[in-house]
């Protein structure tokens, strides 16, 4: 919260503010307002003295919320808006006007009040996402289980996750097979299959199956607890509005206290010096700046703890509002627009062979291979394999081994002759496959093309980018040129850049960034330099390496493309939201200046209009508390790679 609003210590947005001291403002706000009303009523009944009293509680409880603080600001050299309501009520005693200060006292504690839960209700959503760790969970530790508290838990031991359980920290499953829920992670709501080697994260659900999970980050350091870590950083990431409404708040206070001495000194010259000297007051409180203040902080929690939980990290106010003003965004390839897991896409065969045996016979030597193209061609295979004998690896050309007493060969073109399908290589390398031809006893049989596929969504993704929001496209990689037209083409983009160096990437946002703001989306280190650079970095978090995901304004926890569109209708959505709070904030105060240095308005009037604008604002920023998906729809159509619409409910 900006120290111009308050003017206080700045614990209010603070740890404290998610406990005591947020239900501490609201009771004496209560307690202030409950005093103020029964004082009115016994000015009405003509019974002053227990009116003077009521009225006297009411400034007490209620300026007990703010006094202190403005007192403490002015000791640290801070002139905040509770500075001038201090001035104002204390003015307004020494006039004898003892309601109008209870009138005072008590709307702007409970304006205060409303602050603190305002902050507090995004923040307890925030801070709730690592109540998702259980207090406690079983380790393994020989032949025994036992149950010690979560935080206890270190790096290298073996955590026994049973269904239904949460899984307390991160870890690679060491053995067992399960579904996790993990949409409170990541924003997947469909439940991500695991078995042996495959990573888990803290606060994941497990399902059906019994999982030992070997432990690689404590409690305290695993992704949920750096999600809320980054989040809670990035609160004092201010943006541009927020720079902007500190810029005027900051001044306009001590400005305020100066035009409020002026007009009671030179009325006081000029005329009555006690109805000037009111009017001072009242322009002292017309002026005040509290609303323009909270109007962006408020908005940027709200919207960045809606962000949170949908499975988005956004490290603070400048990258969303960055993101609101983006008019190009650039993605990478390999695990951006596809999912970096190759698969293979075509096989052919020669004649006399079938395309089962050219696949098997692959499979065969590549059955024990850690080749990265290895994998795709063994889930290729049907039916079970059996592993090729004598098997040698000639690294970056291919392999050889021994299938049922004959020598097989499976490598690039070069390595293994092309035959008659060198045409057909050609075909499927100008589409983007990477090609691997099989030898069996000196004769080519087949080949097998492979390519790291389009995402499923990102052709719908890339179409509401554009089509929605009114955004250039681009795609940067460091793949070849051959595979990334290929990819672009299927994801339906025109500017498709391939073949670049990390240095390249970063030389390409800078040109597009001359003809307007870029976001630039990836998540490999080659990425990095180019996620710094752009105006808006955004890294696709679970995949992403740690540099990239560092490097980046925000980190998408999901392994879906379709966040995206919608993070960009949350950043444009936080942003209006914004300026219709500035906006506001601003005209109250021009408007209520000349009115209350003419005398139309009094004090208690004045306060009241403050403190109902302030309402507004509060009220109008937590609209940014609604999900992602929530202002989009709860589902909708994206059509895939083919065109085909294809329904996405989000989490």
């Amino acid at each position: 919260m900006s120290d111009a609003c308050c003017g206080g210590d700045g614990s209010a947005v603070g740890d404290d503010a998610d406990g005591l001291s947020g239900r501490w403002k609201s009771f004496a706000a209560g307690g202030s307002a409950l005093a103020w009303t029964l004082g009115m009523v016994a000015e009405f009944a003509d019974a002053s003295t227990v009116a003077d009293v009521a009225f006297v509680i009411a400034v007490i409880v209620g300026g007990a919320t703010f006094v202190p603080g403005a007192v403490a600001g002015v000791l640290r050299g801070r002139l905040g808006v509770a500075l001038l309501m201090t001035i104002a009520g204390a003015g307004a005693i020494a006039l004898g006007q003892l309601g109008e200060a209870a009138a005072l006292a008590f709307l702007f504690s409970v304006s205060e009040a409303l602050e603190e839960w305002a902050i507090t209700k995004s923040r307890r959503g925030l801070r709730a996402v690592l109540q998702l760790v259980p207090d406690t969970t079983t380790i393994r530790r020989g032949d025994d289980q036992i149950e010690v508290a979560s935080a206890d838990v270190v790096i290298g031991e073996v955590l026994v996750a049973r269904a239904g359980e949460r899984i307390a920290t991160d870890g690679v499953v060491r053995s067992g097979r399960s579904t996790l829920d993990v949409s409170t992670v990541t924003g997947e709501s469909i439940p991500v299959d695991v078995e042996e080697g495959d990573v888990v994260l803290a606060g994941s659900v497990n399902g059906g199956g019994l999982l030992d999970v070997l432990v690689t980050a404590p409690a305290s350091d695993s992704t949920l607890a750096r999600i809320v870590q980054a989040v809670e950083d990035a609160q004092d990431r201010t943006g541009r509005s927020q720079r902007l409404a500190d810029r005027i708040a900051r001044p306009l206070v001590p400005g305020i206290l100066i035009v409020a001495a002026a007009i009671a000194l030179v009325g006081a010259l000029l005329g009555d010096p006690e109805l000037w000297f009111q009017r001072a007051l009242v322009v002292l409180v017309a002026a005040s700046p509290c609303a323009f203040a909270i109007a962006v902080p408020v908005t940027v929690f709200a919207a960045i703890g809606a962000a949170t939980r949908a499975g988005v990290v956004i490290k603070g106010g400048a990258a969303l509002e960055a993101l609101a003003t983006v008019d190009t965004v650039a993605l990478d390839k390999t695990g951006t627009l596809t999912r970096n897991e190759p698969t293979v896409i075509d096989t052919i065969a020669v004649p006399g062979h079938t395309e089962t045996e050219v696949r098997a016979l692959a499979a065969a030597l590549e059955a024990n291979s850690d080749h990265p193209l290895a994998t795709a061609i063994v889930a290729a295979a049907e039916g079970p394999i059996t592993a090729a004998d004598d098997v040698h690896t000639l690294a970056g050309h291919g392999i050889t081994g021994i299938v049922d007493g004959a020598i097989v060969r499976v490598g690039k073109p070069g390595f293994v002759d092309a035959a008659g399908l060198a045409v057909d290589v050609r075909l499927l390398e100008d589409g983007g496959a990477t090609v691997v031809l099989v030898e069996n006893d000196g004769a080519t049989i087949g080949a097998i093309a492979i390519r790291d596929e389009l995402r499923p969504e990102a052709r719908g993704v890339v179409d509401a980018l554009r089509e929605r929001y009114r955004m250039k496209v681009v795609v940067l990689s460091g793949d070849n040129v051959a595979t990334t037209t290929a990819i672009g083409r299927a994801a339906g983009i025109d500017d498709i850049r391939g073949g670049l160096l990390p240095a390249d990437k970063t030389a390409a946002i800078e040109e597009l960034r001359a003809h307007g703001p870029v976001a630039m989306v990836g998540d490999g280190i080659n990425d990095a330099p180019a996620l710094a650079t752009a105006d808006v970095g955004i890294a696709m978090g679970i995949g992403g390496t740690d540099v990239a995901i560092e490097a980046a304004d925000i980190a998408i926890m999901g392994d879906r493309l379709t966040h995206l569109p919608d993070l960009v209708g949350h950043a444009r959505r936080t942003r209006t939201i914004m300026v219709q709070n500035l906006a506001l904030s601003g005209l109250i105060i021009a408007v209520l200046i000349p009115v209350a240095a003419g005398g139309l308005l009094g004090l208690g009037a004045v306060v009241a209009i403050h403190e109902i604008a302030e309402i507004v604002v509060i009220m109008n920023a937590l609209r940014a508390r609604k999900g992602i998906a929530d202002h989009e729809g709860e589902a909708h159509e994206l059509p895939d790679a083919t065109g085909t619409p294809r329904r996405v409910v989000h989490a």
